[in-house]
């Protein structure tokens, strides 16, 4: 990925910090390498989070190296979207989704007061 890119690289050691105790809402993409649906969805994440920088945070967890996050949210198909607010899973997503689906998930969650 692009080192200049918006989103948040999350692991099992930051996930608390990054996504539980963020002021944001925070849309996780559960991913791996291998996956190629995970591919496929990549661009679309790394657009959201430039779209959305400063109003929602957007994470990708690579659940090959932080098995233990994907495990306490029971992912057990990848791509899986995890939509937080307020440190509460509030919306999920499996599979791929157009942009427009996720954005417009996004956008009602950071138009929502915290």
């Amino acid at each position: 990925m692009a080192q200049d890119a918006k989103y948040v690289t999350l692991t099992d050691a930051n996930f608390a910090s990054e996504v539980l105790e963020s002021d944001q809402p925070v849309l996780v993409d559960f991913w791996a390498t291998w996956c190629g649906p995970c591919r496929i969805i990549a661009p679309v994440i790394v657009e959201l989070a430039d779209e959305f920088e400063g109003k929602a945070k957007i994470g990708k967890l690579d659940v090959d190296h932080n098995p233990q996050t994907a495990m306490q949210y029971g992912v057990r198909s990848i791509p899986t979207l995890l939509f937080f607010k307020d440190g509460q899973v509030v919306d999920q997503l499996v599979g791929t989704a157009p942009k427009k689906v996720l954005a417009a998930k996004l956008e009602a969650l950071a138009g929502q007061p915290a």
